[in-house]
């Protein structure tokens, strides 16, 4: 009987796929890790057959470790890294540029060019709740266009695609017959119009995209198509589609106002829902769809921080100084809580609530005794100091919150949950399942399937694993987050002329 669900999560970093069982329960995991190119200064790039090469292994090897076959999978689910943007030839499926990644800043002069406009700005925010940035596909799609030879003409005569990687993979999955996104992920092109839920043509002709290049939109669980027998064995329907932050919310079950989730994966994302209201943010924090589901949008604010797991990766790789990022856990409980030192993440510049695309990295308050150790933490601490600039700006557009639910791979460090909790001040959740955003995505598709009848039933799969309270006083962490703003505003270019 076919009574699993495939979920595709296709990330930053690498591609995985992930077997749940009619309950909802994880049985199997594959992952690929991919290239990440940087060709120059604040470029990122993937390979997009290599995402989908790693993507499709992935789906083999869950399959074969949870000892099923194709015939057994009831549907797919895909949920994937948002922003990243591809053009392809709609014949061969063949890329005519890498993929363009939601870290890459090679648009910001454009968009301080924009932004000079403040009625342009406050126009763009209206319509899709974003704020005029890199990091948003929009500019990428246009620079894409522009910049590779032919591209234009190509896409005025029909012969090229647009699509976030969602869009990409169905393609490829389907042999072509489908061009489709969900509205999650049309949300953050900066070209769909979130209260009208349609492409905004005003949006189009102002960064000169072609509507021809464009998927067409569909509810999160939706008829996406079929993944084509050559591939898995079996012909299986694509039934839900959903932007990998709104799939982690979705996940953690945050069905209600004020619920709200962070996810840390890559970067650090926290999102919570607003209901059926879009909230304008007045501290640089983003509106978007949390998802839709039978036409009936929920919307959400969200705060996106670009460099979280991706920080401790460079500790990793680039530094050399763990040798996995687990090792990083005994190395911060070894670490005095008066630690000085702090690590400003900017490599691809700072997101919200800055979005400060100049910004670079830096260490600040380093001794003669700082060593391994206090740099570890100091990487560690600097996603609960994000999170805290995120949680802050919140606040102060009238939506605080009281509890966190959090997940992603950095979550199962203990250190870093606890300081998440101090440094906030709120209660911190930690689910009995941390793949959430994969089981965010099993979710839709499941809905579409008549596998789960209703958003409660799934609520009440939602269990507490580990809750983590503030352990500090008002004082430690005043004195902790007053250091690190220090950081971040010596950090920041201030001078742009």
């Amino acid at each position: 009987m076919a009574d699993y669900i495939l979920a595709i999560d296709q990330g930053t970093t690498s591609s995985r796929a992930l077997v749940f069982d009619s309950a909802g329960n994880q049985v199997s995991v594959g992952q690929q890790e991919f290239t990440q190119h940087f060709p120059a200064n604040g470029w990122v790039e993937h390979d997009p057959e290599e995402i989908w090469r790693t993507t499709l292994d992935s789906c083999h090897v869950a399959l074969k470790q949870a000892g099923i076959g194709a015939s057994n999978i009831l549907c797919i689910g895909i949920t994937n890294q948002r922003e990243t943007t591809v053009v392809w030839d709609r014949t061969t499926g063949e890329a005519i540029h890498r993929a363009i990644v939601w870290q890459d800043r090679r648009t910001a002069n454009y968009c301080a060019e924009l932004k000079r406009d403040a009625a342009l700005v406050e126009k763009v925010q209206q319509k899709t709740g974003l704020l005029l940035d890199p990091y948003f596909s929009a500019t990428k799609l246009r620079w894409i266009l522009d910049e590779v030879p032919g591209a234009r003409e190509r896409a005025a005569r029909g012969e090229l695609a647009f699509g976030t990687i969602d869009s990409y993979l169905l393609w490829r999955l389907s042999n072509g017959s489908s061009h489709a996104t969900d509205a999650t992920n049309a949300s953050r092109t900066m070209l769909f119009n979130i209260e009208t839920q349609q492409w905004d043509s005003e949006l189009l002709e102002l960064f000169n995209i072609p509507e021809s290049v464009l998927p067409e939109v569909k509810d999160c669980a939706a008829d996406f198509g079929q993944c084509d027998a050559e591939f898995l064995g079996s012909a299986i329907p694509i039934s839900g589609m959903i932007g990998d932050q709104q799939a982690a919310a979705f996940g953690q079950g945050c069905f209600s106002a004020g619920m709200a989730k962070s996810t840390y994966g890559t970067g650090c994302f926290l999102l919570m829902n607003t209901g059926d209201k879009i909230l304008v943010s007045e501290n640089k924090l983003l509106g978007t769809v949390a998802y839709r589901l039978n036409g009936r949008t929920s919307y959400a604010i969200e705060g996106s921080i670009f460099m979280a797991g991706a920080t401790m990766q460079w500790i990793r790789d680039g530094l050399k100084l763990i040798d996995k990022a687990a090792d990083s856990e005994a190395l911060a409980e070894q670490t005095s809580d008066d630690l000085s030192v702090y690590l400003v993440p900017a490599f691809t510049g700072l997101g919200a609530p800055y979005w400060d695309p100049d910004a670079r990295g830096a260490i600040f308050g380093m001794t003669r005794d700082t060593g391994v150790k206090e740099i570890v933490t100091a990487a560690l601490l600097s996603v609960c100091y994000q999170t805290r600039d995120l949680v802050d700006a919140i606040a102060a557009d009238g939506a605080s919150l009281q509890t966190l639910r959090v997940d992603g791979g950095m979550v199962n460090n203990e250190y870093m949950c606890q300081k998440l909790a101090d440094i906030l001040n709120v209660d911190v959740h930690r689910p009995v399942i941390t793949e959430t955003t994969a089981l965010g995505a099993a979710y839709m598709a499941g809905l579409q399937q008549g596998l789960f009848s209703s958003l409660d039933e799934i609520a009440h799969k939602w269990q507490l694993d580990k809750e983590y309270k503030p352990s500090q006083s008002e004082a430690w962490r005043e004195k902790r987050y007053s250091g690190w703003q220090d950081a971040v505003a010596r950090t920041r270019v201030l001078d742009k002329s």
